[in-house]
């Protein structure tokens, strides 16, 4: 995937300095306008100007890994639909088993009363080649080949909706025309899907790319339920690890008004397929994590570095270009095919072609994602859970990648439901989502990289609302794992302001004190050790940041105590003003590149600051504006090259560095202290400064 050159200096350097002032401004220049976005703009987490300015995912190429059911064309032709790829049915455990097969036989009773096995697909074509002119009578069909069922399914919610929630003549058209062309669609099983499909089972690094009208021919036979296997809710049956995909589970539901309104987009679906064959392909892959997940109390990486653009109004589903977050149940799919109604039900209905993958896709385990390419959207919506409403068609012009899938990434990634709400601090439910969130973001981020991964993420309150999550700790474990990743960050509060603000006031907190990864994962650790009921979690992370204990300063800094300096400190006051100002454990590392002068503003020379520290790739004294924090917002001067050069003589002193074998201290030193202490404090000469950032540079590397 795509990596951005950041800067001249290393990843781990000047960039996290640069970056705590480069998005803390980018984040307040939003507060207190109108806008419904803080933090960065949106173009930053594209990484363009464009929301398709990102490369492209990797292309579809058949593999031991990658079923692929198409003809690849090699044309780059996408008028019309790929050809199916020919193979053989395949009638066993690593593979769907569709009810055309040969092997596919049902029990049927005659009239004698004895039982006998009959072709299932000559039962299906019998059923659905006959007129079929209202709700019953589509019930009876499907009952004729799954008999099993013909005094459990009463098809509460089909009836309703076609006898009473739609208006008479929207029932009449969809029995007089639509319904027709799903018979026909369904029908064309074994002319379209002429390769066996394989199942994406648990602990599997596997992929399936497919055409749309394959997909659309697949979820014609869910909707008349023609999937044999797939019916029962027994534990321990062959698909009882996988989602259902039968749509007789919605027609059973109760008559609700999502429940309708679901039925709704699903019937649109196949009025807008059947019209008009659709023409591109999709791509599901499937990514268990292994033994690969990072130690997130090692990740160095920091918070400061990474963009993150936060979004009160806009939904996932309307990021684009980015890898969209579905807040998914483990089957994939949730209750779509229910009562469900939230998220990830709501973007299947909408983008129905996300269903197939409840096909052939096992639960995901704990540490498992499930990434879809190419799906396209077919309905507008609004409302959400018992609110939620089919508003009409939904024209996507998302432009298609060079193997001719719609340039939409769905990701996705089952959160942990909690019983009570401070289970999700402890620390295995914190490691547990990270690890989850790992698996999924880090799809496609193989190989090396210095600079940041496109495209972004698009993401939000995964896992609150039912499972009680919080979403102030999603979003920061979700910006954890994007910032040891290296991937931009774009956060939906869904209609929440609040949330908005205080997720970027944590994120601007975080960021100016440089704080870690893996600094930020101890500290919630150690926040699941207090009275979480009497301390908000982000009250606390508060605290501990901007008043950290001694401890915490000293790993703040990366400057541990070892035998040979544990009693050689910094005075106090230098020693704040240090931890303070200057979080980065890098920011004083010998690098080839020109040193970094670092200068603390004054209220009065800010905006002249803000305008030097822009000029980044400037001249060879390279200036970096580094920010105090709001709530030590007095007026300061610069930092006092003689105190400073103090001190480090002090460490010279007891470590006896610096000095002649006959015990007297080197001239050169000597001169360059006298030189420099006769200087004016605030009239330092240009060599002076060197001369300061060469010493600075050697102190530090001396207490490390």
């Amino acid at each position: 995937m795509k990596c951005a050159q950041i800067y001249p200096l290393s990843y781990k350097g000047l960039y996290k300095i640069s970056n705590i002032r480069r998005f803390i401004m980018s984040s307040e220049s939003s507060e207190g306008s109108d806008s419904c976005w803080r933090g960065v703009p949106i173009t930053e987490i594209y990484g363009s100007g464009s929301p398709w300015g990102s490369p492209e995912f990797p292309l579809v190429v058949p593999s031991r890994n990658h079923a692929v059911l198409y003809h690849v064309r090699g044309d780059g032709s996408a008028d019309t639909p790929p050809k199916p790829q020919i193979g053989q049915d395949k009638w066993d455990q690593d593979h769907v088993r569709l009810p055309c097969s040969p092997e596919s036989l049902y029990p049927v009773e005659n009239s004698n009363g004895e039982t006998r096995l009959k072709k299932r697909w000559k039962m299906i074509e019998h059923a659905l080649q006959h007129p079929i002119t209202n709700s019953k009578e589509l019930a009876e069909a499907i009952i004729s080949y799954n008999t099993k069922f013909k005094k459990i399914w009463k098809f509460k919610a089909l009836h309703k909706f076609f006898n009473e929630y739609l208006e008479e003549e929207e029932s009449q058209y969809f029995f007089d025309v639509t319904l027709p062309e799903i018979a026909k669609l369904a029908l064309s099983l074994p002319k379209l899907v002429q390769s066996p499909i394989p199942l994406l089972k648990q602990n599997m690094n596997i992929s399936i790319s497919l055409s749309q009208q394959q997909i659309s021919c697949l979820l014609a036979n869910a909707f008349f339920c023609t999937y044999p296997r797939r019916n029962t809710r027994k534990r321990n049956t062959e698909y009882s690890s996988y989602p259902h995909i039968n749509f007789s589970s919605l027609y059973e539901c109760r008559g609700s008004s999502s429940v309708m309104e679901k039925l709704k987009c699903l019937c649109h679906y196949f009025k807008r397929v059947c019209t008009k064959v659709p023409v591109g392909v999709v791509t599901v892959w499937r990514r268990s994590a292994g033994d690969a997940v990072p130690a997130w109390d090692t990740q160095d990486a920091s918070l400061a570095a990474l963009p993150l653009h936060v979004d009160s109004e806009t939904t996932i589903e309307n990021a684009h270009g980015l890898i969209q977050v579905d807040f998914a149940n483990r089957y994939l799919g949730g209750g779509v095919l229910t009562y469900g109604c939230v998220q990830e039900e709501i973007r299947f209905v909408i983008c129905p072609e996300l269903i197939v993958t409840m096909l052939f896709t096992e639960m995901m385990k704990p540490d498992e994602a499930v990434l879809i390419l190419g799906c396209e959207r077919y309905s507008e919506y609004s409302g959400y859970s018992n609110s939620f409403s089919w508003t009409g068609a939904h024209g996507d012009v998302t432009p298609r990648d060079s193997a001719g899938r719609r340039r939409c990434a769905v990701l996705a990634v089952d959160a942990k439901p909690y019983a009570a709400d401070a289970y999700q601090y402890q620390r295995d439910m914190v490691d547990r989502e990270l690890t989850k969130a790992w698996v999924g973001f880090s799809f496609h981020t193989e190989g090396q990289c210095e600079g940041l991964r496109y495209p972004g993420i698009g993401t939000g309150n995964w896992g609150c609302g039912a499972y009680r999550g919080s979403p102030r700790l999603k979003s920061l474990l979700q910006a954890m794992v994007c910032a040891s990743l290296r991937r931009p960050m774009a956060y939906y509060t869904f209609g929440d302001p609040e949330l908005r603000d205080e997720i970027i006031e944590m994120y601007n907190t975080l960021s100016r004190y440089n704080v870690t990864v893996g600094q930020l994962y101890k500290y919630l650790i150690q926040y699941s050790e207090t009275d979480m009921k009497r301390t908000s979690l982000y009250s606390y992370l508060n605290q501990v940041v901007s008043q950290p204990s001694e401890n915490n300063d000293q790993e703040f800094m990366d400057i541990s105590s070892t035998s040979e300096t544990s009693q050689l400190e910094l005075s106090g006051s230098l020693q704040k003003e240090f931890l303070k100002d200057f979080g980065s454990p890098d920011m004083f590392s010998q690098e080839s590149e020109p040193l970094v002068e670092i200068v603390v503003d004054t209220n009065d020379n800010k905006k002249a600051s803000e305008q030097q520290s822009k000029r980044l790739h400037g001249d060879n004294s390279l200036r970096v504006d580094v920010s105090p924090p709001l709530q030590h917002e007095e007026n300061k001067s610069l930092i006092q090259p003689s105190r400073l050069l103090d001190e480090m003589q002090k460490l010279d002193d007891s470590l006896q560095l610096h000095s002649s074998p006959s015990g007297q201290r080197s001239g050169i030193r000597h001169d360059a202290d006298t030189s420099i202490r006769n200087k004016s404090q605030l009239d330092a000469t240009a060599e002076m400064k060197k001369k300061v950032n060469k010493r600075i540079t050697d102190y530090f590397s001396k207490k490390t």
